[in-house]
């Protein structure tokens, strides 16, 4: 009876210890499965907002994602990330795409800036943490103000008071942007792909913002990237020529990598359309220093879509 008690408990240990090793490949598991299905899909999310998800299988598995925004449409508006009022210049809030949605009660956001300081050593051994301060890089205007130091070499996407969308290669937003926010290279410029002279290129996630030549409309392009068998990502000369295929007049690369994050805010609450992967973390979000986000009106209602009550 001894023996049994002791071979049960022995069992029992081990039974424990295989479910503790094999929990993490578990939820890894998990995690995939809930990212967005390799379907392609079209929707309208609201008025003069056009969703398109793309699943390429060439020249390797990618996912896209594509959002087209009518600047001339009523109720579409910009909303660039503030700055912290009364603190040094150039400085923000870090945010998740989801948080920046709630917080402003937006219907619409990607990531923007490349920003610092940055590590991202494991998940539990990052920076910055949502509500950390993060310094985006190049010009930044929220509603009127400029809050950051614009750099010759970051390109800008910038919104007039008339709502036109400009996207300038100088690294600085007019004087009279009201929102303003500054990404990197310009990938096409006259409807044609820039040549990119980076050497070693390789496939990645990758976010763009695109502009018509009269400015009134405007593409966000997300290309899911760094997960092997769902979506490997794109090169920049590949990305350059995917988005001029577009008929875009010019386009600016934002920040990518573990950043890339497309966010909408839904009736049923804010939602990742994307498949974001921060600290190597299925649909895991990166806070990151500042945002690109739109308010728009639900097409039945024409009113604001619902802020998320979810928390």
């Amino acid at each position: 009876m001894q023996r049994r008690k002791k071979s049960d408990h022995r069992r029992f240990w081990i039974i424990a210890g295989i479910n503790l090793l094999l929990s993490p490949l578990v939820l890894y598991a998990l995690l995939c499965l809930s990212r967005p299905p390799r379907t392609n899909q079209e929707q309208i999310l609201f008025n003069g907002v056009v969703y398109q998800r793309r699943a390429l299988s060439t020249p390797r598995l990618v996912m896209m994602h594509i959002v087209t925004v009518d600047l001339t449409a009523a109720g579409v508006k910009p909303l660039v990330t503030p700055g912290i009022p009364n603190q040094e210049q150039g400085t923000t809030k870090a945010r998740t795409t989801t948080e920046f949605l709630r917080e402003f009660q937006l219907q619409l956001a990607i990531n923007a800036s490349y920003f610092y300081p940055f590590r991202e050593n494991n998940p539990w051994d990052y920076y910055p943490h949502s509500g950390d301060i993060a310094y985006p890089l190049g010009d930044a205007i929220a509603n009127g103000s400029r809050y950051a130091k614009p750099q010759q070499s970051r390109g800008v996407v910038c919104f007039s008071p008339k709502n036109v969308a400009k996207i300038l290669a100088s690294g600085q937003c007019p004087q009279d942007t009201v929102q303003g926010v500054a990404g990197k290279e310009i990938l096409v410029t006259d409807g044609k792909p820039v040549i990119s002279q980076l050497p070693d290129d390789q496939p990645y996630s990758r976010v763009v913002v695109a502009v018509n030549k009269e400015g009134t409309k405007l593409w966000l392009i997300i290309v899911d990237g760094k997960q092997p068998f769902y979506s490997d990502g794109l090169t920049i000369p590949e990305l350059s020529k995917t988005v001029a295929d577009l008929g875009v007049y010019t386009a600016l690369k934002m920040d990518g990598g573990g950043s890339t994050t497309l966010a909408v805010t839904t009736s049923d609450g804010v939602k990742v359309l994307n498949a974001p992967i921060h600290t190597h973390v299925p649909m895991r979000e990166r806070p990151v220093a500042n945002h690109l986000g739109f308010f728009a009106l639900n097409r039945e209602s024409g009113r604001r879509g619902r802020r998320d009550e979810g928390g």
